[in-house]
Formats: C-alpha cells, structure tokens, sequence
C-alpha cells in the first residue's frame, strides 16, 4: 500500500480509489510515510482528512437519532414481552436475554455498512433460526445441555453481530479487529452511560421519597428496564458518531491494566501455590479459573486492537509475558479438566469447558509466536492483531457446536 500510495502523489483519483477499497489500510500506510512528506500539499490535506478529530460532541444526523429511538423501544417493548404475553420470567430471560440486545445491533450495523440484501437475510435467517431452537429446547431445569446452550447462544449472536460489523464473509483482519476494537469501546461507554445512570436513578428515587412517593418498583419495572436495553444501542451509537469520546480512554485503560492484570496473574498464581486450593477438585474453584483465563485473554486482545500503532518495546515484553502467564493458567485448567474427565468421565460441560480451553490455548500460542517475532524485529504488531482477527471464526464455530449440536450429542441431558 505505501508503494501504491507514493506512486500515486500526482493521480488524485487513484489516491481515492486506494482509499476506498480498503480505508484501514491506506491510513495505517498513509500515516507511516506522512512523516517524509510533510511539505507536499496533497499530503497535508490527506492528512487532516484522515485524522481529523472533532472536539465538540455530535449527536449525529437526525436520521440517526430517530433511528437509536426507535431502536431502544423495540429493546424495552422485547424485554417486556413476560409482562405483555404473561410468560414465565426465568424462563424468557434465560433463553432470549440476547434477543433484547443483539437484534437491534444488527439492524444498525446493517443500515451503517449498507449491506446487500443477501447478507441481512443470512443475518435475519440466524436470528430467526436461533430463536426458534432456543426457544423448543425441553424445558428441563437439570439439563446441562440446556444451560449451556442458552450461554453459547450469547456468543453465538455476538459472533453474527461481528459478520454485520464487518460486512463480509471471507477475510477482512482490519475489520475483525475493529470489531474486537468496538467492543472494547462499548464496554467502557455502557460503563461511563451505568454510572451516569446509576446516580440519576438514585437520585431521583430520593427526590420522590422526600415528598412521599415511593417509585421504586414503578421505575424499575419501565424506566429502567427500558433503559438497560437500549444501552448497548445507545453506547454503540455514541461510539461511532464521536469516537474521540473513548479514543483517548481506551488506551489509557489498556496500558494502565495490562500490567497490573499481569502482576495480579503472577503473584495469583504463587498464592494458589500455597493456599492449597486446586482447581483438580474443588469444581466451583475450576469454574473461577476459567473465568480468569477468559477475563485475561479479553484484556489481551483488546490491548493489541488499541495498541496497533505501538512502537514501545516495553509494553511489547508486558504482553508476550502476559500471554505467556496466561498460557500457564491455560495449561493448569486443561490438566485438571482432564484429570476429572479422566476420574469422573465425561459430561456435557466438562466437554464444552475442554473444547474452550484447547481453542483458547491454540489462540494464546499464535499469539505468543507473532508477539516473539515482534520482539526479534522479523515482523510489526500488527500481525499479532491478524493472527487473533484470522482466529476468530474457529471461537464462532465452536460456539455452533455447543449451542446446537451439545444437545442432541447428549440427548438433552
């Protein structure tokens, strides 16, 4: 791309050309010869076009809000479905507590990339498949399958959700990292939006009961229902309309907690060492341990997705031995996984948990690898962020294994 681009100074047209067939790309090598050309003023221009930042926040064109409106309306009405069709509670949330989330994404993402009609029927055509399966599955309260196949499902949605940001089916490494990039800046808006929120219910519940009114369950059961659902939409929408908002937070909170995650990791591991806790026999304590790889595992990719551009070779080192601690807590897991397969026999979620952990341990040592090479100069960070964006479709498959096929395997037990 840096050739084309340079061979390309005078032909204003295929400059644009290049931008448009792939926009990442071009800015990531554009923003790498900027520097040897500061005094051409084709270049200047490219240059405040590509990253320019607003300062002001904006709320988008109307189209937009109108849409983010109606959008939050459709999330409260489907979480409030158990009320209007007087279902059971426990078991509408348990089954489509990503019906209220996901659906309206997609919708937006769609309308965003402009996607053709062939790929939102495959997106409709899975949401329409997924809520029919989850939904006949017997209702049994011990089946396993049924447990984790409600949890899959989840995944399963959020992976459809990444085919609706990224627009394609075959390869796109720049956008699958964007994707994983998006969610980590939704996480940190839905936070700022809860806290936001949090202090506006509190105070406002007060308020009432100053003057004698008690609204609690009132304001639970319709604003804040209503509220919690549109906030994926609404944090998704003021990240992509002002992305200076988290752009600057992002990583900050990567460089800051990445370190600190990987001296939680160490001195965690040493202090289970002597604490006589194993996750061999104690089942609750296996379940927390892998609660912590994944946790882990999430901190690193989002600090390669927000780290693209890093030269440091310290924050480098931070995260090959971040990714090396955590593939010692891979190897811990899977052993005693194992171990209790091979004591115990095999169920349905000892199998789910090892067919994760063999995925997450494949994921962390390509990573391992290309974060090496970084450090030995034979390749940029940005091959680490394609090796976990290459990587992710085997995660999706996975998650269609154990959400539809789990429990016909082991006949709804």
């Amino acid at each position: 791309m840096k050739e084309e681009i340079l061979s390309n100074l005078d032909n204003p047209g295929q400059l644009e050309r290049l931008y448009r067939a792939d926009k990442s790309s071009f800015k990531r090598a554009f923003n790498a010869i900027t520097p040897q050309l500061s005094n051409n003023t084709l270049i200047s221009y490219w240059n405040e076009r590509l990253n320019f930042t607003r300062e002001e926040m904006s709320l988008g064109s109307s189209k937009d809000l109108v849409f983010v409106i109606i959008a939050s309306l459709i999330a409260g009405l489907i979480a409030k479905l158990p009320v209007i069709l007087n279902i059971d509670e426990e078991l509408f949330y348990s089954r489509n507590i990503g019906f209220i989330v996901f659906p309206t994404l997609y919708a937006y993402f769609g309308w965003k990339n402009k996607l053709s009609t062939p790929k939102i029927a495959f997106i409709v055509g899975c949401t329409l498949l997924a809520v029919l399966y989850i939904n006949f599955l017997p209702n049994n309260k011990t089946s396993d399958t049924l447990v984790l196949a409600c949890i899959h499902m989840v995944l399963f949605l959020w992976s459809i959700l990444g085919f609706a940001f990224v627009g394609e089916f075959y390869n796109k490494e720049d956008r699958r990292l964007g994707f994983l990039k998006y969610n980590g800046d939704l996480v940190v808006m839905a936070a700022l939006i809860s806290i936001a929120g949090g202090l506006m219910t509190g105070i406002t519940i007060g308020l009432f009961e100053l003057i004698g009114f008690d609204i609690r369950e009132t304001y639970f059961n319709y604003f804040g229902i209503f509220a919690l659902s549109a906030l994926p939409i609404v944090a998704t929408w003021l990240t992509r309309t002002n992305p200076q908002l988290v752009g600057k937070v992002s990583p900050v909170i990567a460089k800051i907690f990445s370190p600190l995650v990987l001296a939680m990791l160490v001195i965690y591991l040493v202090a289970m060492a002597y604490s006589g806790k194993d996750p061999y026999n104690d089942r609750e304590f296996l379940l927390i341990f892998n609660a912590l790889l994944v946790g882990v595992m999430a901190i690193i990719f989002f600090s390669v997705a927000e780290r693209s551009r890093v030269k440091s070779q310290t924050e480098i080192w931070i995260l090959l031995l971040l990714s090396m601690a955590t593939i010692v807590v891979n190897g811990i897991a899977l052993s005693a996984i194992l171990f209790r397969i091979s004591e115990w026999g095999i169920t349905p979620n000892r199998a789910a948990v090892l067919g994760g952990n063999v995925l997450i341990l494949l994921n962390l040592l390509l990573v391992t690898l290309q974060l090496f090479k970084v450090l030995t100069k034979k390749t940029n960070l940005n091959s680490v962020g394609k090796a976990i964006a290459a990587y992710l479709p085997v995660y999706f498959i996975w998650t269609v294994i154990v959400t539809f096929l789990f429990p016909l395997i082991f006949g709804f037990k």
